[in-house]
C-alpha cells in the first residue's frame, strides 16, 4: 500500500479495524475509549505508511502502534481512575431508551441458557485478562488470543524471543490462579487427566474469547 491511496487505506481498514479494536478494548474498558484509540491507530498508520520499508510484516507493525497507542491511553486511565465500564452497567442510547451493553453481544441462534453461560465465561475470562501483570498480559493476548507466533509476537514487542516465551509462561501461570474455577470445571466436565498442562488446560477459555471477536 502507497500512502496516499485512499482505496487501499479503506482496504487495510476494513482488514484489521475489528481485531485491532478488540486487542485494545481488552486492556481499555470504555468501549468508546477503544473505538477512538483504534481510529488514532489507523491515522497514525496512514501518515506512517511512507516510512514503512518492509523491515517487518504489515501486520505486526500495525499492531505494534496499536500496543503503543493503547499502552498510552491505559495510563492516562490510570492517572485519572476512570470508571470501568461492564456489560451489565445500565447505558443510555441515542433515542434517550435505557439497555444493557450485553444486550447488543447476542448471538440469536444460541438457546438463552446458552447465551447466559458463555455470556458469562467470556466476562470472566476477559476480567482474568485484564488482572494479569504488564508486560505478561500483553504476550498471553498477542500468542494465546490473537493467534500470533513466537517470533511475530517478539517482532510486535522488539523483544527476544526467549523473552516471549518466559513472559508467556509467567502470564499464563498468573492467568491460571485466576482461573482456577473454570479450569477445574473444565475439566471436570470433560474428565480431563489431571496431569495435563495448564497450557492446555487455558486453551478452551482463551479458544472462547478469540471466537468471540
Amino acid at each position: 500500500m502507497k500512502a496516499g491511496s485512499e482505496e487501499a487505506f479503506a482496504s487495510l481498514i476494513a482488514q484489521y479495524h475489528a481485531p485491532l479494536y478488540s486487542l485494545i478494548a481488552r486492556t481499555i474498558p470504555d468501549p468508546c475509549e477503544a473505538a477512538d484509540i483504534t481510529q488514532d491507530v489507523f491515522i497514525k498508520v496512514y501518515r506512517g505508511i511512507g516510512n514503512f520499508h518492509g523491515e517487518s510484516s504489515l501486520r505486526t507493525w500495525i499492531y505494534r502502534i496499536a500496543l503503543h497507542e493503547a499502552s498510552n491511553q491505559r495510563r492516562w486511565w490510570c492517572r485519572h481512575k476512570r470508571k470501568e465500564i461492564t456489560i451489565e452497567q445500565e447505558l443510555s442510547g441515542q433515542d434517550g431508551e435505557a439497555f444493557h451493553l450485553k444486550d447488543t453481544l447476542v448471538d440469536q441462534q444460541e438457546s438463552p441458557f446458552d447465551l447466559a453461560a458463555h455470556a458469562e465465561l467470556r466476562e470472566q475470562v476477559e476480567a482474568a485478562v485484564r488482572e494479569v501483570p504488564e508486560p505478561f498480559q500483553t504476550v498471553v493476548v498477542l500468542r494465546d488470543i490473537e493467534g500470533f507466533g513466537y517470533e511475530e509476537v517478539a517482532e510486535i514487542l522488539n523483544i527476544n524471543l526467549g523473552t516471549v516465551k518466559s513472559r508467556l509462561m509467567r502470564g499464563r501461570a498468573h492467568l491460571k490462579a485466576r482461573l482456577a474455577p473454570l479450569v477445574r470445571a473444565s475439566a471436570t466436565s470433560s474428565a480431563a487427566s489431571p496431569d495435563r498442562s495448564s497450557t492446555t488446560v487455558l486453551r478452551a477459555p482463551l479458544a472462547g474469547l478469540r471466537e468471540a471477536k
